[in-house]
């Protein structure tokens, strides 16, 4: 069983930097596709981009393309998702999610993170 944990969440002004970390234990696959989601209130949740762990390939939604980018680090088993340029649009609760990558492809995510939360303030 795979266990994710975010951390690095925060209170920051319009136009500065965030950086999240999603903590894999438990027997993560080193195969495995990583993805973040966020939710702001209400129903939805949005794809915010995913990171391949084998080979780092990224692909991003267009809202954060350009200002947020993933990477990740196989020693220390974590994915980080680093945010610049932030908006009061961004104001959400950040979660990471992981899968088999034929999975990912079809937005099908096993495992799921607890989520922490991102304020940007205007």
């Amino acid at each position: 069983q795979v266990q994710l944990v975010e951390s690095g969440g925060g209170l920051v002004q319009a136009g500065g930097s965030l950086r999240l970390s999603c903590l894999a234990s438990g027997g993560a696959s080193s195969s495995y596709s990583v993805a973040w989601f966020r939710q702001a209130p209400g129903p939805e949740r949005e794809f915010v981009g995913r990171i391949n762990w084998s080979d780092s390939s990224t692909d991003y939604a267009d809202s954060v393309k350009g200002r947020f980018t993933i990477s990740r680090d196989n020693a220390k088993n974590t994915v980080y998702l680093q945010m610049n340029s932030l908006k009061p649009e961004d104001t959400a609760v950040y979660y990471c999610a992981a899968t088999a990558p034929w999975k990912a492809t079809r937005g099908m995510y096993d495992y799921w993170g607890q989520g922490t939360q991102v304020t940007v303030s205007a």
